[in-house]
């Protein structure tokens, strides 16, 4: 491992620049080669850009809200007086993601990482060749780090066009709220911005090929969050297929599989991804991708050609930025011959940012009907919690999942505003397996949200030794 020095990575999103940096301060010799500007989709198209525009709609929403609080705003009701300026709003998200892009590439330059601006590809193992401006560049490599990401998947009869039909790295072109929007496909990415427009105010309508909303996550949390969009008037279309989507001037038709049509002002299209892995020369430099053309690697971000690794989405792992800068600065670690802790994906936590937020942790409910995993599962509404009824919250609720006999909690999920915050108190005691007695035992403000994870595992004292899967609700 000493004679490793020379350290190329493709792909500045946070695999590529986090690894860059932990290569760098072990000593390494580091090019890093991007495309589009450091931070990747990232920073410039997904997580930055898509929470400004939901901090905006989290305003919004509490101002809605805040009759009940007792809150007037002249003679109208909370949010009737209210609008919201997308051009001035689209013109922030572009600024904020940008500047984040380049505190990026100026930390880089600070701590001595050599930036080339082009496309890079794989000549081998042992040397990788950038397209740029100026022409072809070579770059001796004893290290390669693949962190291409991935970009938005199309239907063939629903084609983008950056006006009316749309991707999610199109939307913040827009200069004026639409009409009517829609939104196809229901998982994260498509709740999110369902639930976004909603609360800004736009008419939406949400095409899901499901039963319910978000079918990759909690079903509790998911049926609570689908509850909420028809409550606040969305029109959920479950178990809709969409076929085709057509523009004719101002007016955007959805052909679903089952012959009826939806029609709008706009069209969000949300079905999913496709890894950024090809005409990079990965099969010929023994790089194996799967069936969907990611590229296959184990816990320490290896590939299956010596001294290549990969991060990120283009690894099909899990698509979050927090895994993708885990599996980058694991790589750099292993291939530098650093102390390194493989990937644990089971401690991971996530996000979805829609209003309510669900966050989750660890073992899922799936995992415990379908028997792969014992446990003990308690399910407390927020309805009960002092502080959820000083802010007017009437919906979410905290689940905790323990083994049986010894009470170690193995995951979580909350239902709540700001569950992004909350959730860490669990990731902590899946990470460091404490027990439920353990838990319960630790103070928690008066009042808070934050009151109802210890609650919950109050509740679970003494029923971690009984049946296992049982599900208590309270």
């Amino acid at each position: 491992m000493a004679n490793v020095n020379r350290v190329v990575i493709i792909g500045g999103g946070p695999g590529g620049y986090e690894a860059a940096l932990v290569a760098q301060q072990l000593g390494g010799q580091v090019t890093l080669i991007e495309t589009d500007g450091l931070g990747g989709s990232a920073v410039l198209t997904d997580c930055v850009p898509s929470k400004t525009l939901i901090a905006t709609a989290e305003v919004m929403m509490t101002v809605r809200g805040s009759e009940e609080l007792g809150v007037r705003i002249g003679d109208d009701a909370p949010a009737k007086g209210l609008h919201i300026d997308l051009d001035t709003v689209n013109k922030r998200v572009l600024a904020l993601a940008a500047a984040q892009s380049a505190d990026i590439h100026e930390k880089l330059v600070t701590e001595g990482v050599t930036i080339v601006r082009g496309r890079g590809r794989l000549n081998g193992v042992e040397e990788v060749i950038a397209d740029t401006a100026e022409g072809e560049k070579r770059f001796p490599a004893d290290a390669i780090l693949i962190a291409t990401g991935t970009h938005p998947r199309e239907m063939p009869a629903a084609k983008p066009d950056g006006e009316r039909i749309l991707t999610w790295t199109q939307v913040y072109d827009l200069t004026e709220l639409p009409e009517h929007l829609i939104v196809v496909g229901s998982g994260v990415t498509g709740a999110e911005f369902a639930s976004a427009y909603d609360a800004i105010g736009v008419p939406v309508t949400l095409v899901s090929s499901r039963t319910t909303v978000l079918p990759g996550e909690d079903p509790d949390a998911a049926q609570v969050l689908q509850d909420v969009f028809k409550r606040r008037g969305m029109n959920v279309m479950s178990e809709s297929r969409a076929e085709s989507v057509t523009r004719d001037g101002d007016t955007v038709t959805v052909t679903l599989s089952d012959g009826r049509t939806v029609t709008g002002s706009h069209c969000l299209m949300a079905v999913g991804s496709i890894p950024n892995t090809t005409d990079m020369g990965l099969p010929g430099a023994g790089v194996k991708l799967d069936e969907r053309g990611y590229v296959i690697v184990d816990r320490v971000s290896r590939t299956t050609a010596r001294g290549v690794y990969a991060a990120g989405d283009c690894t099909g792992v899990l698509a979050l930025a927090s895994v993708a800068a885990m599996q980058g600065r694991i790589a750099m670690r292993h291939a530098l011959g650093d102390a390194v802790a493989p990937l644990d994906t089971g401690v991971v936590s996530s996000n979805v940012f829609t209003s309510p937020e669900i966050a989750t942790v660890g073992v899922t409910q799936a995992q415990v009907d379908s028997g792969e995993t014992r446990a003990v599962v308690i399910t407390l509404p927020l309805a009960g919690n002092a502080r959820a009824k000083m802010q007017g919250i009437q919906d979410g609720f905290v689940k905790l999942f323990c083994l049986p006999l010894t009470g170690i909690i193995v995951g979580g999920v909350i239902v709540s505003p700001h569950a992004s915050e909350l959730i860490h108190a669990i990731s902590l005691a899946v990470s460091e397996k404490i027990t439920v007695d353990s838990f319960a035992q630790d103070f928690t403000v008066y009042p808070s949200l934050s009151g109802s994870i210890a609650e919950a595992a109050r509740r679970l004292h003494g029923h971690s030794t009984d049946q296992v899967g049982k599900q208590i609700h309270v």
